[in-house]
Order: structure tokens, then C-alpha cells, then sequence
């Protein structure tokens, strides 16, 4: 089985709070990308949106866009009008040869409002979440016939947060929207990431690994601190400097046959944890556990 290892830009500059960024340009951070080992990266807000500006600079440092985020309002919004904000990544990513854009939705969702905390998350009904796989399914559908994949973001402080969540969500949704699954998410959320990738793996089409610190996490207060405290506080990092098995998680993915990206996605403070050095740790447990669960990565 093939994997291949990429990383967020996140670790250099938060696109959420960016007093959590490093002062370094794009070149840099993909020159450093590339020292890491790493053969891909996604897009982030210094990020040129053509090839025609990121592709020499990509060609530089051996690396391809290997996914990137979409605020997605599908929740609350109409399909055609998603169609429409969604058409110039989409055409950008066709055009990278990415292999899908990450869909978050953000209607409704808390995680990037520091004013509100995790508890105050939306939460809808089953019915409600019925209503809106069928729609994220008829965009997903839409969007692969465009030539451009979507791959689901279960995410904190979104409507799509919970096991539970994600099981009614997958329940009523179809193939025709695939799941991005985040270790570190699930187990912030509380959920068991092992019984989701068995519960779910037909449909797992990329995968971050995230890691989490359980100590921090279990320290919040989630009737007072919001995702974005905790994103200060530390309650991410890399594989290998967290709390999480991702040993055990790739094995498991190993076993239902998972082949793709491994995406390292650790919003930290740049200050307090150097982005070239976390990097390194990630892609050195990363390349640990992808030999012990016999995957080659390429």
C-alpha cells in the first residue's frame, strides 16, 4: 500500500488568529516544508490561488498542493450559490492537480469566534441532519463531476462535531460526499477514532493527523473557553509530541485498505513551538508508524 505525507501550513500562519503566525514568507515555508521531508502541502491565506504564480514556486521546492479549505454555508444556504463561491479553488485545484478540496462548514459554526465557548457549539436534530447530507451530497456529487472531489471536515465547534454526529451525518449522506477524517478532532470531541475508522472507512478519503494534548483538553472548561483558546493554550500538536497511538490509528487504517495523503495539521504558536522543528517530529513519526502498518510512502 502507497501513502504519501503533507502538511498544513497552519503550523506557520493561523488563519484564525494570526498573532499565532511566524513572519516568514511562502518560499520559506515551503522551503521548510521540504527540508521536513514532506511532498505535499495545502493552501493557506499567503497562498497564490493560479498556477501560473504557485506552480514554478511549488516545482522549486518538490512540492504539490495536496488539499486545502473551503469555508463552506451550505447549511444555510443555497447549492448554486455554494457552486458559485466554490468555482475559483475549485478551477485553481483542478488546474494543481489536488487531490480534493477540504469542505468545512462553517454556517452556524463557533470555531472561529473566541468570544463564544464550545459549549454554546450549534447542534441539530436528526431530521436537520438528514435535510443537509442530502444537500452537502448533491454538492459533493456536483463538485466531482467537476473534476474536483470534496473531502468532509468533521471539525470542532461545527454542526458535524460528534461521533455521533458524524454517524447520523454519514447515515443520511452518500458516496458522492467523502469523509476527511481528523484524529484529533474525534478525540476532542470524545469521540473513539478507531470505532470511526471501522464504522466509516469506505467513505475516508484523506486523513489529518492531528495530535492533541489530553491533559490541556481535559483542563477546559468548555462552558467557558472557546476552540480558539484552546488552540492557544496548546491543545494541538504533531504526531509524536501528543497524547494520540498513531501507530495503532494507521494500522487500523492500513487494515480497511486506505491508500493517500497523511496530512500533519497542528495549529500551535510558531514562538513556542519552532514550525521547521515541529515539522520534523511529525514527519519522523509519521514515517514510524507508515513502516510498522507496511505502507510505502512516495
Amino acid at each position: 500500500m502507497k501513502a504519501k505525507l503533507g502538511i498544513s501550513p497552519i503550523a506557520w500562519w493561523n488563519d484564525d488568529l494570526v498573532e499565532l503566525s511566524d513572519d516568514v514568507s511562502l518560499e520559506e515555508c515551503l522551503r521548510q516544508t521540504s527540508i521536513a521531508g514532506y511532498t505535499g502541502i495545502e493552501t493557506g491565506r499567503r497562498f497564490p490561488m493560479t498556477m501560473e504564480e504557485l506552480g514554478p514556486i511549488l516545482e522549486k521546492y518538490g512540492v504539490s498542493v495536496c488539499g486545502g479549505w473551503f469555508s463552506g454555508l451550505l447549511l444555510d444556504g443555497d447549492i448554486e450559490v455554494e457552486k458559485d463561491r466554490i468555482r475559483a479553488q475549485m478551477d485553481f485545484f483542478i488546474d494543481a492537480k489536488a487531490p480534493c478540496i477540504i469542505y468545512g462548514e462553517t454556517a452556524r459554526s463557533v470555531q472561529g469566534n473566541q468570544s463564544v465557548p464550545l459549549a454554546q457549539k450549534p447542534k441539530l436534530s436528526e431530521d436537520e441532519i438528514k435535510v443537509y447530507a442530502r444537500k452537502m451530497t448533491e454538492f459533493g456529487e456536483w463538485c466531482a463531476d467537476q473534476g474536483m472531489p470534496l473531502s468532509y471536515h468533521h471539525h470542532m465547534g461545527a454542526v458535524i462535531e460528534t461521533e455521533q454526529e458524524l454517524d447520523l451525518f454519514m447515515k443520511h449522506s452518500g458516496q458522492g460526499i467523502p469523509l476527511l477524517f481528523d484524529a484529533g478532532h474525534m478525540v476532542f470531541a470524545g469521540g473513539d477514532m478507531l470505532r470511526v475508522i471501522d464504522n466509516h472507512h469506505t467513505r475516508i478519503s484523506h486523513v489529518h493527523t492531528k495530535d492533541v494534548r489530553l491533559d490541556i483538553i481535559s483542563d477546559l472548561d468548555r462552558n467557558k473557553d472557546s476552540f480558539l483558546d484552546a488552540v492557544v493554550k496548546g491543545a494541538f500538536t504533531v504526531p509524536g509530541d501528543g497524547s494520540l497511538d498513531f501507530e495503532t490509528m494507521v494500522k487500523r487504517l492500513a487494515s480497511h485498505g486506505y491508500e493517500g495523503w497523511f496530512v500533519v495539521e497542528a495549529e500551535q504558536d510558531p514562538k513556542q513551538n519552532p514550525p521547521l522543528e515541529m515539522a520534523k517530529t511529525g514527519h519522523q513519526e509519521l514515517l514510524r508508524v507508515m513502516a510498522a502498518a507496511g505502507y510505502d510512502v512516495v
